[in-house]
C-alpha cells in the first residue's frame, strides 16, 4: 500500500509541474510509467489494468479527434481565419469575432485540435494588420477553454464527465451551456480593458516578430469545399445521434471517424497525425493509476472522513469549488479523472455535471499549465516569435477565471 501511494503521488506531482522534478519526463510519460509501476508492484494486475481503461471514453475521444482533424486538413480553419482577417473592423471588434469563433468551434469540435490549428494562423493575421498578437491569442485561448465547457463534445474532460455521470448531450448543454456562452462576454471585457493601450506593436518589435513568423509560417491550405461539407454533415449527424438515439456515443464517434478516414482525396495519415496520441495515452495511464489507488481503499476512507467534517463531494457547490482548486494544482483532465468515480449522481447528475464542467473549464484559465490549450498557445506562439510570459497569461486569465467562477457558482446553486 505504501508503494502504491508513493507511485500515485509521484504521478500527480508530474501532473502538477508538467514533469517530474529532476527528470525529463512529461505528464504523459509519468502516467504511462506510473501505470506500469502499479502493475510491477502488483497494486493492480495486468487484466485489471485493461479493464480499468474506459473504452467508452477513449473510443469517443479518438473518434471526435479524427472528426475535428478533418476540418484542419480540409482547410476550413485556414479559410475561417482568412475571412476574419479581411474584416474592416477595430481591434476590439476583431477580438470579439475571434472570441466568438473560438468559443463556438471549441463547443462543436475538440478544443485542443482547434487551438493547434488556429494559433499559427492567428499570429499571421494579427501581424499582417500590425497588431499585437498577444491579446488575440489569449482571448481565443480563454474562449476555447470556456466555450468547450458547455458541450459534451467540446473537450476530453467533458467526455469523461458524460461517461462517468451518464449525462446526455442535451443534459450537459442545458446545465453548462448558458454560463459558458455568457463567459465569452467576460473574456472580451477583461481583455479589452487590459490591452486598450496595447493593440499595436512598436515598429522595431513588429519587424522582428514578422521575420521570425515568416520563417516558421505553415504552408497555406486551400479550402476543399466538398471535404468541409462532408465533415460538417457528419458532425451534425453525430450531434443528432447523441441527442435522439440510444446508440453508444463511442460507436457513433468511431463510425464517424471511419467514414472520414475512407477518403479518395485526403490521406488518412494526414488526419491521424493530428490526433493527440499523447493525450490518449495520458488518460489511459491515469485510468490505471487511479484504479490501483482505489484498490487500496484509501480514497473511500478519505471521502468518509471528508463527509464527517461536512465536506460532501455530492454537494454541487462544494464539488464546483474542489474541482476548480484541484484543476489549478494538477490540470483539468487529471482532476476530473480523480473526482468522477466517487460521485453518486443518480439524483443530481445535471448539477454535478455542471459543477465539474464549469469548474474545470473556467479555472483552467488561471495558469498556463491549467489546460492543454494554454500550453499549446504559449508554446506554439513562441515558435512564431511571440512570447507570452507566465505572468502575462495569469494577469488576464486569473481575472477572467475568478469572475466566471463567481458567476457560475450562482448558476450551480440555482441548479441544485
Amino acid at each position: 500500500m505504501d508503494l502504491t501511494v508513493i507511485v500515485f503521488l509521484l504521478v500527480y506531482i508530474a501532473m502538477g509541474f508538467g514533469s517530474l522534478p529532476g527528470f525529463k519526463i512529461d505528464r504523459t510519460g509519468a502516467a504511462i510509467v506510473g501505470a506500469v509501476a502499479m502493475m510491477t508492484i502488483e497494486s493492480i494486475s495486468p487484466a485489471q489494468a485493461w479493464i480499468a481503461i474506459d473504452y467508452d471514453t477513449i473510443g469517443m475521444l479518438f473518434g471526435l479527434m479524427v472528426v475535428s482533424a478533418s476540418f484542419v486538413v480540409s482547410g476550413f480553419y485556414a479559410w475561417t481565419v482568412k475571412k476574419v482577417a479581411t474584416l474592416h473592423v477595430t481591434p476590439p471588434a476583431l477580438l470579439a469575432v475571434l472570441i466568438a469563433v473560438g468559443g463556438i468551434l471549441s463547443a462543436l469540435l475538440t478544443n485542443d485540435v482547434v487551438i493547434v490549428a488556429m494559433t499559427p494562423l492567428l499570429v499571421s493575421i494579427t501581424l499582417a494588420r500590425k497588431l499585437n498578437p498577444i491579446p488575440f491569442l489569449l482571448g481565443f485561448c480563454f474562449a476555447a477553454n470556456n466555450g468547450s465547457a458547455g458541450s459534451l463534445i467540446g473537450s476530453p474532460k467533458n467526455m469523461i464527465i458524460s461517461e462517468g455521470l451518464d449525462l446526455s448531450f442535451m443534459g450537459l448543454l442545458q446545465s453548462a451551456g448558458l454560463p459558458a456562452l455568457l463567459s465569452l462576454v467576460v473574456i472580451w471585457l477583461v481583455v479589452v480593458l487590459l490591452y486598450r493601450q496595447r493593440w499595436y506593436l512598436p515598429e522595431d518589435q513588429l519587424q522582428a516578430t514578422q521575420s521570425t513568423a515568416m520563417t516558421a509560417s505553415p504552408t497555406d491550405i486551400e479550402l476543399d469545399t466538398w471535404e468541409t461539407i462532408k465533415a460538417g454533415v457528419i458532425t451534425l449527424a453525430i450531434i443528432f445521434c447523441f441527442i435522439f438515439t440510444e446508440i453508444p456515443k463511442e460507436i457513433v464517434a468511431l463510425t464517424a471517424a471511419g467514414l472520414l478516414l475512407v477518403n479518395r482525396s485526403i490521406s488518412s495519415n494526414d488526419m491521424l497525425k493530428l490526433v493527440d496520441g499523447n493525450l490518449l495515452l495520458l488518460i489511459m495511464g491515469l485510468f490505471v493509476v487511479n484504479a490501483a489507488l482505489s484498490n487500496t481503499g484509501i480514497p473511500g476512507d478519505i471521502l468518509l472522513s471528508m463527509h464527517h467534517h461536512g465536506i460532501d463531494l455530492n454537494n454541487p457547490i462544494i464539488l464546483f469549488l474542489i474541482t476548480g482548486l484541484l484543476c489549478i494544482i494538477v490540470g483539468n483532465n487529471p482532476a476530473i479523472m480523480l473526482l468522477v468515480p466517487y460521485l453518486k449522481h443518480e439524483e443530481n447528475a445535471n448539477a454535478l455535471g455542471a459543477a465539474l464542467a464549469l469548474g474545470s473549464g473556467f479555472s483552467s484559465n488561471f495558469f498556463v499549465f491549467g489546460s492543454l490549450a494554454g500550453i499549446i498557445v504559449v508554446e506554439q506562439a513562441k515558435l512564431y516569435g511571440v512570447k507570452i510570459s507566465f505572468m502575462e497569461f495569469t494577469r488576464s486569465g486569473g481575472i477572467i477565471a475568478l469572475i466566471c467562477m463567481l458567476l457560475s457558482s450562482v448558476w450551480i446553486l440555482g441548479l441544485s
